[in-house]
């Protein structure tokens, strides 16, 4: 089958497709703000009845073979000779039975990708087009309004009627021409594949992020992750600290350009903090569940986009160590905090200190709105705010009635986080109670695996044999030093494990949202977590906490196991509607600038980007507003020509240098990008909202992979004041 479109025919495409050759109208696809280009297949079209309703005898009188009816549409698909094509699909307009025909496309460069037209569009018009202009502008090319969009203004869906000349397509680039019209898409049908998968070698390994089950395994022993990942991989902008022993960030897993973000080692008073002894290897294995960089080696983190932030703790609990640690969180701008540790002594309250530096993390962190904390419940097995009979410790340090408490995971604004199993069922190990927020999966109880997460004076009784479940595969220090003889190790686990899950998923949420308060996230992440139950008795205490209360509460579990798809999404649906300023100031910079191909090792490496120093790496383009008011909203329009776009990052920032991420490297390969960026699809971009408009602005872009290559054609900017 060859292709009927010549790649030499193709011309280069203006802002609003205004570019766009007649004899090209049907074969550029507008979709999300981009222009795909279109290839005919050759051998089959599609038809729909007026009424689907009714007998689909017409099929009969079609000169073609019929193939099966696209599902969730009217669309019935045909084959045919391609000598025979554009006869077939004129006798299937003829019959009075149809009101529809089209070919069948598939996307350049995507050869699977079969594409049926449906005869409806989305149109979305500027605010200043009344009613009456609508109606002109959709009759003059044979389309009818059906209903407006929810959510948007003046946006809606219309149908392709039968007095129209053109299908879909073809009026959609028509209609972009159209000043009076933002966007013009057709409703296309394309068959569902998986969802995203990380090309890292080692990620199907990492069955708590997704699985299909197997030995040892639940189907739904995973946290959705590549569902999530349709969506949002997490963003550079959104900081996640990880506060424990050490990390090595050496690890090819924690590299790429602004990935660390505001290192410290409050251990040795220096922003190294690297491991030391033997055995400091929790800290890189905690890093490596929430963040590791999606490299295309390796593993991946359950917020591969996101930054690190690295701390090493002092080891010890003093309310100086404790205020320092989330000081420094708060003043270098850490979105998310996770803590995978906690006392060594059986009942801990926190001291007035310790307790208001959380609230002060939670409450004025993230300017105002909070760090998200995260702390790992413990594998005690035992309540973090208790009571528990104690019997056949050694040498009966516990015996009798005996009350645990865990200050830091009971503290209101933290997120405790229990662990369950990759059958779905308890860790054996994990801490419980009331005050457990939510769970998330982890290995299970090989005997010597009671123990708390600093190394108690004395250990609880253990269990003699293993407990069936997987561990946690993760990163693990480079070289022979660590848990494994290798950089990963699959024998990671403890409520240490789930812990970091859950802090990569809250750092997902604000990568959509990042209007949210901390105590929203903390919502979010309990009202869309799955329900797991497990009616087994406990092996070590013998009773049975599986099941969950009328207010949806579970002492092993907390409010569920958590789901990453269901809590970006819900976290997406709470998108507050832009401000609706005075007037707007427009910028422009035509000017064609050519991105630097890849970036160095070094520049890739921690080294050049521990403080932030991004102007090192890829270039930018300057556009100056001389305006001194305050910017309520604003768009970014972005035309690039690359090899491969999927290997750029491009950034905005503001005058006075605020820095936040438009675009992470989920472009794929279009050679042209034409994109927008506002509050509505890019929420980001609310932090620089509140500011002075006055000064030069700034597109940066960075190829991270070498290569491809490419340059920004043209980028502008509307502000709204």
């Amino acid at each position: 089958m060859s292709d009927p479109v010549n790649p030499s025919d193709r011309v280069r495409t203006d802002w609003h497709g205004i570019g766009v050759n007649d004899r090209d109208l049907g074969t550029i696809l507008q979709r999300g703000g981009e222009e795909l280009i279109l290839l005919k297949l050759e051998d089959r079209f599609t038809a729909s009845p007026a009424d689907p309703e009714a007998p689909r005898t017409w099929i009969e009188r079609v000169g073609a073979t019929p193939v099966k009816r696209v599902p969730n549409t009217p669309l019935e698909e045909f084959t045919t000779d391609p000598a025979n094509l554009d006869r077939a699909m004129q006798q299937a307009r003829d019959l009075p039975e149809i009101a529809f025909v089209s070919h069948v496309y598939r996307v350049e460069n995507n050869p699977g990708s079969w594409v049926y037209l449906t005869d409806e569009l989305t149109i979305q018009f500027a605010r200043d087009v009344d009613t009456e202009r609508v109606a002109a502008i959709v009759a003059a090319v044979g389309v009818q309004v059906q209903r407006p969009l929810a959510g948007i203004p003046n946006t809606f869906i219309c149908k392709v009627s039968r007095d129209a000349t053109e299908n879909p397509v073809k009026i959609a680039n028509r209609l972009m021409r159209d000043e009076g019209v933002l966007t013009a898409e057709p409703n296309i049908s394309i068959a569902s594949v998986h969802h995203y998968q990380p090309k890292d070698p080692l990620y199907s390994q990492q069955w708590y992020l997704f699985n299909r089950g197997g030995s040892a395994l639940s189907p739904e022993a995973h946290i959705d992750i590549e569902k999530a990942w349709d969506i949002t991989r997490g963003i550079r902008s959104v900081v996640v600290a990880i506060a424990d022993d050490s990390i090595d960030l050496n690890h090819p897993d924690f590299q790429g350009a602004g990935k660390i973000v505001a290192p410290r080692d409050f251990k040795d008073r220096d922003f190294l903090p690297l491991p030391e002894q033997q055995s400091d290897n929790h800290g890189t294995g905690c890093a490596g569940v929430a963040v590791a960089e999606e490299t295309g080696e390796g593993v991946v983190g359950v917020a591969p986009g996101c930054a690190l932030m690295p701390l090493r703790t002092t080891g010890y609990l003093d309310d100086d160590a404790i205020e320092q640690l989330f000081d420094w969180a708060i003043q270098k701008g850490a979105a998310v905090i996770s803590c995978s540790w906690g006392p060594s002594a059986v009942y801990f309250p926190l001291s007035l200190r310790q307790r208001a530096v959380i609230t002060r993390a939670a409450t004025e962190g993230r300017n105002g709105k909070g760090c998200v904390i995260v702390f790992a419940a413990g594998n005690a097995n035992r309540p973090i705010d208790g009571t528990v009979n104690e019997r056949g410790w050694p040498k009966d340090v516990l015996s009798g009635p005996t009350q645990w408490l865990n200050g830091f995971a009971i503290h209101p604004d933290a997120i405790a986080v229990s662990a369950s199993t990759s059958l779905n069922k308890k860790a054996a190990y994990s801490n419980w109670g009331k005050s457990i927020c939510v769970c998330a999966p982890s290995n299970n109880a090989p005997p010597g695996m009671w123990l708390p997460e600093t190394g108690p004076v004395a250990t609880p009784p253990e269990i003699r044999h293993s407990m069936p479940g997987l561990g946690v595969f993760t990163t693990d220090r480079v070289g022979v030093a660590g848990y494994d003889q290798t950089d990963y190790t699959g024998y990671f686990g403890g409520t240490s494990s789930a812990c970091p899950v859950v802090a990569g998923v809250a750092a997902l949420v604000l990568s959509v949202n990042p209007d949210l308060t901390a105590a929203q996230v903390k919502q979010i992440l309990q009202q869309s977590a799955d329900k797991i139950v497990d009616r087994d008795t406990d092996p070590q205490l013998g009773h049975c906490l599986g099941c969950y209360d009328d207010d949806g509460h579970c002492d092993w579990f907390g409010y569920g196991k958590v789901n990453a798809y269901k809590a970006v999404r819900t976290a997406r649906r709470l998108f507050a509607q832009p401000f609706v300023g005075t007037r707007q100031v427009h910028g422009k910079n035509n000017r064609r600038v050519e991105i630097p191909d890849g970036v160095t090792g070094q520049e890739r490496g921690f080294s050049l980007n521990w403080f932030g120093d991004r102007d090192r790496a890829g270039v930018t383009s300057e556009i100056a507003i001389d305006e001194n008011s305050v910017v309520r909203d604003l768009r970014v329009r972005v035309a690039i020509e690359h090899g491969f776009a999927g290997d750029l990052e491009l950034y905005l920032t503001a005058p006075d240098g605020q820095t936040v991420q438009l675009q992470d490297r989920t472009l794929g390969n279009p050679g042209k990008v034409d994109r927008l960026y506002s509050l509505e699809t890019t929420p980001t971009l609310r932090k620089l909202c509140n500011r002075s408009a006055k000064g030069v602005w700034k597109l940066w872009a960075i190829d991270c992979v070498p290569g491809d290559t490419g340059w920004i054609d043209r980028w502008e900017l509307t502000l709204t004041v």
